[in-house]
């Protein structure tokens, strides 16, 4: 098997990788990195010097691919299947890359600094930085709930790789800022990506280290 993923079931960006492997039953061989572990940690530095996941190694095209979205776009161009994660028409690719880009920046981001404030000890916490990420994270579902007005998917008709990137994005978000019943639309959508085997799969394998998601004290 030429293609392993280094990553970790419970991380949200290793999961946009995931659901692309899955949606289009693309072998690999996964590697479960534990940061904490020195030897591992030093291990995937070596691989990408940055040394966060995932990152994906292609032995048959001796290529190493770090950061989610270029791992799924690597996918397509190079393991192409019945899911195209990137359009052919210039104009839908631009816009599914824009969407990447909103989830990631302006969904997941702030979701992840309020996931990461609850681990840190009471007095080194950031409650201005905490209220400021939640704004963002209300203000983003507004948009998401306008942009579902239609149903659908991220663009269009097509599941893709902005979908990808919704996923774990809303999974995570919901835990910090629930969606609200002005949000049904996002609510929707997130329920039609839950039920989606690809991001389903996904879920169910993270299950057993749910317990490590930090919650609100």
């Amino acid at each position: 098997m030429s293609l392993t993923l280094h990553f970790h079931p419970l991380a949200s960006y290793c999961w946009k990788a995931l659901i692309a492997l899955y949606e289009n039953d693309i072998p690999f061989t996964p590697n479960l990195v534990d940061l904490g572990n020195p030897t591992e940690r030093a291990a995937l530095a070596k691989l990408w010097g940055i040394g966060k996941f995932p990152v994906l190694r292609d032995d048959a095209r001796n290529e190493t691919v770090p950061e989610s979205s270029i791992i799924v776009e690597y996918l397509d161009r190079h393991y192409r299947g019945r899911t195209r994660f990137i359009p052919d028409d210039s104009d839908r690719a631009l816009k599914t890359r824009l969407y990447d880009r909103f989830y990631d920046l302006y969904v997941h981001l702030p979701m992840q600094k309020i996931m990461i404030d609850r681990m840190r000890p009471a007095d080194k916490r950031d409650p201005l930085g905490v209220e400021e990420a939640r704004a963002q994270l209300r203000t983003s579902y507004a948009m998401i709930e306008q942009q579902m007005a239609k149903g659908g998917w991220a663009v269009g008709e097509d599941f893709g790789l902005a979908d990808c990137a919704a996923a774990p994005s809303l999974f995570y978000g919901s835990m910090v800022v629930p969606f609200g019943d002005t949000n049904s639309n996002v609510f929707a959508y997130f329920e039609r990506l839950k039920a989606r085997p690809s991001f389903a799969r996904v879920i169910r394998e993270a299950e057993p280290y749910f317990q490590m998601v930090p919650r609100e004290s």
